[in-house]
């Protein structure tokens, strides 16, 4: 499998992630966050995006809930050999160890990212 396809795939499954705000039931957001809010500035220290912490939280348990069929998906491919599906599972990998970063948004260390 080329890389280029390998990335189309990978693109593919996170932004339909990024669009499907459904979450785990039982993940939580850690309750300090709840009624927070996320802001992005520019440089010049304009807001330019606000949401509210919850939407934030939703949508990176989303990208993990789609990585998590993604790898279903992959593992139980019939076509693809062994050395494609340890190549694609480095990039899923790789993607839980990115968002990583969020994990201080979780109540439970249980739900957290692990890389």
């Amino acid at each position: 499998m080329e890389s280029e396809d390998l990335y189309a795939i990978v693109y593919d499954a996170v932004r339909q992630a990024v669009a499907d705000s459904n979450t785990d039931p039982d993940t939580r957001l850690l309750r300090r966050f709840e009624e927070g809010s996320v802001s992005f500035a520019d440089n010049t220290g304009t807001v330019v995006k606000q949401m509210p912490a919850s939407t934030m939280f939703k949508k990176v348990t989303s990208i993990r809930e789609k990585l998590r069929v993604l790898e279903q998906k992959l593992n139980n491919h019939g076509s693809l050999s062994q050395s494609d599906k340890a190549e694609m599972q480095v990039y899923i990998s790789r993607c839980y160890g990115s968002l990583t970063s969020f994990n201080f948004l979780f109540a439970e260390d249980a739900d957290k990212f692990k890389s």
